[in-house]
């Protein structure tokens, strides 16, 4: 009995979590479901925000995520590949980058927040606007994806790396057709809790993108993300319960399909790796 005590509790842990995870699941469908309509997804909301729907709130989000990706994930994989391939973990500058990464991954939004509306919003000029709360979001996102992607080229067997110099290949080449695609693994990892954090994200984005919930124009306008307006509807109106569980379940299938549309774009470009 005591030998199978731990595996009893690590059961009864990932039952809970199952079980809590399935009770909010169960809350939000059951609630949101009704609400759902393309009305829902194609329509402004109106008397702030009790009717109507989310059609601006969408676009915003969508833009949020679009600047936080196309800045994290080069200069994330550019800094994993650095860290990984070019310094040693002996050396001072590999110790401070990545202490510095570890401390950054568990510093709270709200500081990200007030930083992006410090530096983007105000210092950089770019104001309460998309380009603000995707760059602040990418500055959130950098610190997991580039060590999840570290660890997985780090995870690469030292034989790719023999074997690719024993052929004469350069190091691009190596990292390219072997080292990046053997890694997909750990970016994926990175890739998908870098944007679920960013989509659910609340504080950060309140200081730098805005609450405005009109039809963006472009990246300098001020956009209101679905964790936004999620938040202002379930706080600040009184009776937008009933659209607040709409949105977040738009905010679940939206998590999904872009988590499923990462997953399917980096096997397809491994497969394509491996052909060549």
């Amino acid at each position: 009995m005591a030998k199978k005590l731990p595996t009893l509790v690590f059961w009864a842990i990932a039952l809970f979590v199952t079980a809590v995870f399935c009770w909010i699941l169960g809350d939000i469908l059951w609630h949101g479901v009704g609400q759902l309509s393309w009305e829902f997804l194609t329509t402004a909301p109106r008397n702030t925000g009790r009717e109507g729907g989310i059609a601006p709130i969408l676009i915003s989000t969508c833009l949020i995520l679009g600047v936080c990706m196309a800045v994290s994930i080069p200069l994330g994989v550019g800094t994993a590949v650095l860290l990984a391939e070019f310094t040693t973990t002996e050396s001072l500058f590999g110790r401070l980058v990545r202490r510095s990464l570890d401390v950054l991954a568990g510093v709270p939004s709200i500081v990200f927040g007030l930083f992006g509306n410090a530096l983007f919003a105000i210092k950089l000029g770019l104001g309460f606007s998309i380009l603000s709360g995707g760059l602040t979001l990418a500055c959130m996102v950098l610190p997991i994806l580039i060590r999840s992607t570290e660890a997985g080229l780090q995870a690469v067997p030292a034989e790719y790396r023999l074997g690719a110099a024993a052929l004469g290949l350069s190091r691009t080449t190596t990292l390219g057709k072997l080292l990046l695609p053997a890694a997909t693994p750990g970016l994926i990892v990175g890739l998908v809790l870098g944007i679920g954090r960013a989509i659910a994200e609340t504080a950060a984005l309140i200081f730098t993108s805005g609450y405005v919930d009109r039809m963006p124009e472009s990246l300098l306008d001020s956009g209101r993300s679905l964790s936004v307006h999620i938040f202002d509807l379930s706080m600040n109106v009184a009776g937008g319960d009933a659209n607040a569980y709409a949105s977040a379940l738009v905010l679940l299938v939206l998590l999904l399909l872009v988590n499923v549309i990462a997953t399917w774009t980096a096997k397809f470009w491994l497969a394509g790796r491996i052909t060549l």
